[in-house]
């Protein structure tokens, strides 16, 4: 029998078991990793001398690479929580608690990385000075921090108290037992014990995604003027279900209630697409509520992030290690509005109330409501709350060094007992989530119970609804067409010059809802309806290329070869729901020659759709932005032999040719066409020596660096390419 046991788990993670060493290695952790481990029964129920817990990895693998195709490649926090707490390694008393620490295994800026990270999803801000950078006053964050050590038993601990690092640079390490790893090249590892070995390869093929543990069914929302999505009344642990989460649609807009694990997937299936969401509301930086915070910068603009500034500061300290992002670069990402605690906010007419939560980190719950006959109409998210129990023992005196006063318990109560038409309510239990016993006698119209991983109780039944994802609560009807006005606004933004009375012709269409997995247009065949894209997913599939990039609202499918009267050289394919305006190519051809384009349309839907080709333009980035590019780029060429320097602040696409990327680090990387370099300052590169040999004649386009500062995707694929070239 083979002394390692070598387990494929799901894309881009690996579970190896040395049973004699007492070693079990998860190797990979990207989101949701716990709940894969959990799917492939490789985490099962045990009882260890009469004590019920889990079983699980006691050893972490990480990846080299913070980023592959636009993932974050290491989410350690939730495998961490499941050694120390599910399967008892910290739980005082219990027969797993023998002193032996979890194993963090991996290069020295990964292994710190993640160290640091897990701190930060323990603690958030951890000190009273780093609170009272945020505007809290010194009585306040005196508070906070009593707060937090009443639930970190009285003291911070740092990572290496609760985990192991074990750093694998070049040279075999032994990490337990006789177990030795060692790096063969970038994020290929071999796991050797005694005379055996297993080679473990993380890296992601080209198009390749990690893959969410649970599968969701397809949905078609209404629109109404203000309604409750529900996307997810589960938690971290729960193999069925996304972790607790909502959207709130209010006048066509769409606002995420925290972005936990897959949320990309989620909204993929509630057939809305990265760039129609627009804002976040955040809640805290636990993984299940911001593992997702990254999907959201897939599009072609800033989504607006609305938290108090204690939470946004905490979530940019975690995103900080990880990430390595600093709190300018978080900024540009995402367009920051920062909310006050306790009060009425105003966000474009819906009144939003952030209203401070006890946990272990800064947490606020939030309170919505918009006003209509006969008074307002309001939704509570109770997100990560303790219960009355857990409370009513932390209660302190002020001058105490840990606990919470009996004003903020009293206080607590309250608030999480204002009345509402619908309320979304933690129960999770334990030291840090709610119990639905509290919320027996709440006078709210309708009750939610969420963020647990079981079935609900006879009793808990009794109190509260349940909400199965993509659940709709209306709170007030719409009766707009919210679809056809996005449709006139991409219109007016694709042809800016035209009379807006010719615009409305082609208003007159049809809106189409597309099935999922129907095929709009597929490659080879006349294309005869150019469609545009107003909600929903659509792939976009190129013959022979492997994988696929993702298109959505504002996208046109199918321009070019109807104008030229060509067959469509890509097949395109609704992921989710789509719905789109059907423009018949006779109307759109009438409507580009009547309004004497078609030449400068021809010409530049050619470069346009060669930038939607290239990896770095390809997902997220609608028709509309492509077209803005495609005004302001410049053709340029490049000598067959000569060698430049990338430009800082501008950013070069390779049409045509090959070219050979140097980099003072001694990496070296073969461009050809759809390749791309400069604009290093975008990436915080500037300070790292690039040179370009010109290998054959170079066809490039310049891209100026304030056309794409604001697009989040291109700059989030860029800080991926930059890590790739340049940390070694």
């Amino acid at each position: 029998m083979a002394a390692i046991r070598k387990i494929s788990v799901s894309t881009g993670i690996y579970w190896v078991e040395v049973r004699h060493a007492d070693v079990r290695i998860l190797c990979g952790c990207p989101e949701d990793a716990v709940k894969h481990l959990l799917r492939t029964g490789l985490i099962v129920p045990t009882e260890v001398q009469g004590v019920a817990c889990e079983t699980g990895p006691n050893a972490i693998l990480l990846s080299d690479l913070a980023i592959q195709n636009g993932r974050v490649c290491s989410r350690s926090e939730f495998p961490v929580l499941q050694m120390l707490y599910n399967q008892g390694m910290l739980v005082p008393n219990h027969p797993r608690n023998t002193g032996m620490r979890p194993l963090l295994v991996g290069s020295r800026r990964q292994v710190d990385a993640q160290m640091a990270y897990i701190f930060r999803g323990n603690y958030g801000l951890a000190s009273r000075e780093e609170l009272l950078e945020t505007g809290l006053t010194p009585e306040q964050a005196d508070e906070m921090m009593r707060m937090k050590l009443a639930f970190a038993f009285g003291r911070i601990r740092q990572s290496d108290e609760l985990v192991q690092p074990v750093y694998v640079e070049r040279e075999p390490v032994e990490i337990r037992g006789g177990v030795f790893i060692r790096r063969l090249r970038t994020n290929v590892f071999e796991i050797s014990y005694q005379e055996e070995r297993v080679e473990v390869d993380l890296n992601l093929a080209r198009g390749e995604t990690y893959q969410c543990p649970y599968t969701l069914g397809n949905h078609l929302l209404q629109r109404d003027y203000f309604a409750v999505v529900h996307t997810g009344d589960g938690d971290g642990w729960d193999v069925n279900r996304p972790a607790m989460g909502s959207l709130v649609l209010f006048q066509g807009r769409v606002y995420l209630i925290d972005a936990g694990p897959n949320i990309d997937y989620a909204l993929t299936a509630l057939g809305i697409g990265v760039n129609e969401i627009d804002g976040i509301f955040h809640t805290h930086c636990h993984d299940d509520h911001v593992a997702g915070l990254t999907a959201l910068i897939r599009g072609d603009r800033r989504i607006a992030y609305y938290a108090v500034p204690m939470v946004r500061a905490s979530v940019i300290r975690k995103l900080e290690t990880v990430m390595q992002l600093t709190e300018d670069q978080f900024n540009e990402l995402f367009e920051i509005h920062d909310l006050d605690l306790e009060t009425w906010n105003d966000v474009e007419g819906l009144e939003v109330k952030p209203v401070l939560s006890p946990h272990p980190v800064e947490t606020t719950i939030f309170y919505f409501r918009v006003m209509w006959e006969g008074g307002y109409r309001s939704y509570a998210h109770l997100a990560d709350i303790a219960s009355v129990e857990v409370l009513r023992k932390m209660i302190a005196p002020d001058g105490a060094p840990s606990g919470i006063s009996k004003a903020r318990f009293d206080k607590t109560l309250r608030d999480y007992a204002e009345k509402t038409d619908v309320k979304k309510i933690d129960i999770g239990g334990g030291l840090i989530h709610g119990a639905a016993a509290d919320f027996r006698n709440d006078p709210s119209g309708k009750l939610i119970l969420a963020h647990t991983a079981r079935r609900l109780t006879e009793a808990e039944r009794a109190i509260g609804s349940g909400a199965p994802f993509g659940t709709v609560d209306v709170l007030i009807e719409g009766v707009s067409d919210e679809l056809r006005r996005r449709a006139f606004g991409y219109l007016h933004d694709y042809f800016p010059d035209v009379p807006i009375y010719r615009i409305r012709h082609l208003m007159n269409n049809r809106i189409l809802v597309l099935n999922p997995e129907v095929i709009l247009i597929k490659e080879g065949q006349p294309v005869t309806d150019i469609f545009l894209v107003l909600s929903g997913t659509v792939e976009m599939l190129h013959p022979g290329v492997p994988g696929s990039h993702l298109l959505s609202a504002g996208s046109i499918i199918g321009e070019s070869p109807a104008l030229l009267g060509t067959t469509a050289s890509e097949t395109y394919r609704a992921v989710s729901f789509v719905q789109a305006m059907r423009l018949p190519r006779d109307l759109y051809l009438d409507f580009v020659k009547r309004n004497g384009m078609y030449r400068e349309v021809v010409e530049s839907r050619d470069e346009l759709d060669f930038l939607r080709s290239t990896w770095l333009f390809a997902d997220g980035v609608s028709c509309m932005t492509l077209n803005r590019l495609v005004r302001e780029s410049e053709p340029i060429s490049l000598q067959k032999n000569g060698t430049i320097t990338p430009p800082e602040n501008e950013l070069m696409v390779m049409r045509s040719g090959k070219a050979l990327l140097n980099t003072s680090t001694g990496y070296e990387e073969r461009l050809g066409t759809g390749a791309h370099f400069g604009a290093a300052s975008l990436a915080d590169a500037a300070d790292a020596s690039t040179w370009i040999k010109v290998l054959d004649p170079v066809q490039a386009y310049k891209v100026p660096l304030g056309c794409i500062i604001n697009l989040p995707v291109v700059r989030w694929k860029m800080l991926e390419t930059h890590r790739r070239r340049y940390e070694r």
